[in-house]
């Protein structure tokens, strides 16, 4: 199966259609008259479907076991046709578009199965996803407008003993929004560095100012020092769904003082100095954290 271990738990939500024909009005009535020999039809396949709904994993080899949350399973006649409305609902790291087509295909394949020994003319037709929503898919996908720079702080990688991965790592994630790299710059451990780093980003309009390094408890770490009385607004959710999202992946999550917070208009964020932490913290908050941008422009939530 796909890895899914990277992605955070957001709301998702699919609906899928399935149309079953039939050949006759008889049928239709018998329907509604609950004149069908092998019983109620809606009802009975309204129970398939349910079943269809939670086996989707057992059946096909790389579906995620995860949990349903809501189903509901609709039907509209008109005419001749039967349309059948599957739509399910989970929080997890993975959507239910598949969960919602297989179970609107099992609905109707058992309205099928109810009905042809009174209609030989039914067919089923025009299984598909009507609509699904969550994940990251759902939010912008590019960011043009939008200036960061990218700070990696260490005394040994600006020594040159140690060559930078963290920093490459956050560049590459906001290359997949589209977000323009402005300055990408190492320095060492230095309160002083780093502050002039901030006033000199911010003065030249870098909206996004990431830091990375310097955030753990060693007696050089200084990030978080250095950028508290810069910082007009902190953002403690942000910091929080770091630590959250890194915790459920190594138990010394807790330890990382990352930061997040408003200078002005910019967002000044301080990640872990590891390429494996800066990786996850980039996962953990990307590209929801770029809507700070629509708030501070009087957006709304």
């Amino acid at each position: 199966m796909v890895d899914i271990t990277h992605k955070v738990n957001t709301l998702r939500v699919a609906t899928a259609q399935a149309i079953v024909a039939v050949s006759k009005q008889e049928t239709i009535d018998a329907i509604r008259n609950h004149k069908v020999p092998k019983g109620n039809v809606f009802e009975i396949s309204r129970a398939a479907g349910l079943l269809g709904v939670k086996k989707t994993p057992d059946l096909l080899p790389d579906c995620h076991p995860l949990p349903i949350e809501y189903a509901d399973i609709q039907y509209d006649i008109n005419g001749l046709e039967i349309q059948i409305l599957c739509t399910i609902k989970t929080i997890y790291k993975t959507g239910v578009e598949v969960e919602a087509m297989h179970g609107a295909s099992v609905v109707a394949l058992n309205v099928y199965d109810m009905l042809k020994p009174i209609d030989k003319g039914i067919e089923i037709q025009n299984i598909k996803l009507l609509s699904k929503t969550g994940g990251k898919s759902d939010q912008k996908k590019e960011y043009p407008h939008i200036k960061a720079a990218v700070v990696v702080c260490s005394d040994s990688i600006s020594a040159g003993k140690k060559e930078d991965k963290a920093g490459k790592a956050i560049i590459e994630n906001l290359n997949q929004w589209k977000v323009p790299i402005h300055d990408y710059s190492v320095i060492p451990d230095e309160v002083e560095e780093i502050q002039n780093k901030v006033k000199a980003h911010a003065a030249a309009g870098i909206s996004l100012i990431i830091f990375t390094g310097g955030t753990g408890l060693s007696p050089r770490d200084c990030t978080p020092e250095a950028l508290s009385s810069l910082i007009d607004q902190p953002i403690p959710g942000i910091e929080e769904a770091i630590r959250s999202f890194g915790q459920n992946r190594t138990a010394y999550a807790m330890l990382s003082r990352s930061v997040a917070g408003l200078m002005g208009d910019s967002l000044i964020l301080a990640l872990p100095g590891s390429t494996r932490g800066a990786t996850e913290s980039m996962q953990a908050i990307f590209p929801a954290a770029l809507h700070v941008f629509d708030i501070i422009k009087g957006g709304t939530h």
